[in-house]
């Protein structure tokens, strides 16, 4: 009964956001609302004993790029010896549609490639390469619309492990972190490429924007190496800021939104989780502090895994220590911080929730299923798939897709119409 209520409250939050990606697709970093949250259903809750059933596999090259999702295909951003790429795939098959070079390869000691995941917004594809070029494509065939060296136009400096901003569609503009104290958030047009502003004075973080409606007002909430702003996206008003010190700047994983005034941010690096409550008084925004968790104790510290909030719950993957190698899987109860389960060494992973489950991959190559539950952990699959891999999953009509180090693995998660009409447990 509980995964019934929890797919039918998700389903009204989804219907009740702003957008015009249709529910099948997942046309950008973590899905439609960019909150880790997928709406389908009828998913499988294990894997048969020989494995997952394997759809495609195909090789791409080494980077850290996500997958977008939409009208049949599958972008993504790759590298070889020579160039970073934009890559457009058939969704039903893994056939390459096209494939267009960007920018020379980009080279770093955490790994080669591009880190940030495409957004796919009205017929465009829009990218940001590892030193901060930003790109719209025509999604049709890959031709390049206009390009914005962001890093360079705002005398930034590119994040010492590479630009990991997804770019984030907020009306009529496009937003990523720039790298600058000049202005560490900007805006660029949707059509031409023109910067319409750049607001904060920060170094980069890791993390992708997000676009929220707190406090009544429709705004981008970006969380840079050492403070997280609101800022108006019509405008690019500064409506508020707060500073939240990681060590080497890594704040990645994204502000997640809890409820009309309150959002989420979390950092590995032993920092910790804050909630912060937004309020407004007319044109006057304040930020204050709901509870906090920081330091070795903490409840949470999302290292690059954004937490997902299912229910009124954060179902989070908790890292210990400065880069730690070790990371729990915790439930936290939203409302007041407090830590309902948490199991601990469950691996360097990430993850989306889906029908009642989470769906994760690990560092080590593992695709798994975890039951949504604050009562207890239950884990009812892991099997090793794909290569390393840092990126969520993303399930598209019943195809779970998995962006690795050296290319993309499509998986059947569909289940068959026996096990998808069985009744949830009680």
């Amino acid at each position: 009964m509980r995964n019934s209520k929890l797919a039918l409250s998700l389903c009204c939050v989804f219907f009740s956001f702003a957008g015009a990606a249709h529910a099948a697709d997942s046309p950008q970093f973590l899905g439609a609302n960019r909150n880790g949250i997928c709406t389908e259903t009828g998913l499988i809750s294990t894997f048969p004993k020989e494995g997952p059933e394997v759809v495609w596999k195909t090789s791409l090259g080494v980077g850290m790029s996500g997958l977008a999702i939409a009208d049949g295909t599958v972008y993504t951003m790759t590298q070889n010896e020579a160039d970073q790429m934009v890559v457009a795939l058939n969704a039903v098959t893994g056939e390459k549609k096209w494939e267009t070079k960007i920018s020379e390869a980009y080279e770093n000691e955490m790994g080669h490639g591009p880190r940030a995941t495409p957004t796919v917004h009205a017929g465009v594809v829009y990218t940001f390469s590892g030193e901060g070029l930003l790109t719209a494509l025509k999604a049709d065939d890959g031709s390049i619309i206009w390009n914005a060296n962001v890093v360079k136009q705002l005398l930034g400096k590119t994040a010492d492990y590479g630009m990991a901003s997804s770019p984030l569609v907020a009306g009529e503009v496009v937003v990523v972190q720039t790298g600058s104290r000049n202005g560490a958030v900007a805006a660029f047009d949707l059509k031409t490429g023109d910067r319409k502003w750049a607001v904060g004075h920060d170094v980069a973080g890791y993390s992708s924007p997000i676009l929220a409606t707190l406090a009544g007002k429709q705004q981008v909430v970006a969380f840079t190496g050492n403070t997280v702003f609101g800022i108006a996206h019509v405008d690019g008003t500064q409506l508020w800021s707060y500073e939240f010190e990681t060590e080497y700047n890594c704040n990645t994983a994204s502000p997640v939104v809890l409820n009309e005034n309150s959002v989420l941010i979390s950092a590995g690096e032993n920092h910790g989780s804050a909630v912060l409550k937004i309020a407004a008084d007319g044109d006057q925004f304040s930020v204050e502090e709901g509870w906090t968790s920081l330091g070795v104790e903490s409840v949470l510290r999302a290292e690059w895994q954004t937490p997902v909030l299912v229910d009124g719950h954060i179902f989070g993957l908790d890292n210990i220590g400065s880069a730690g190698q070790v990371t729990n899987l915790v439930c936290v109860r939203a409302s007041d911080g407090e830590q309902l389960w948490n199991e601990k060494r469950f691996g360097k992973a990430n993850m989306i929730y889906a029908d009642g489950k989470l769906f994760f991959t690990t560092m080590r190559g593992e695709i798994g299923i975890v039951t949504a539950s604050t009562e207890a952990f239950e884990e009812t699959a892991r099997y090793v798939t794909t290569d390393r891999t840092r990126q969520a999953p993303v399930i598209v009509n019943g195809k779970l897709y998995v962006r690795d180090d050296s290319g993309i693995v499509c998986i059947n998660v569909k289940a068959a119409p026996a096990e998808a009409a069985a009744p949830a447990a009680d």
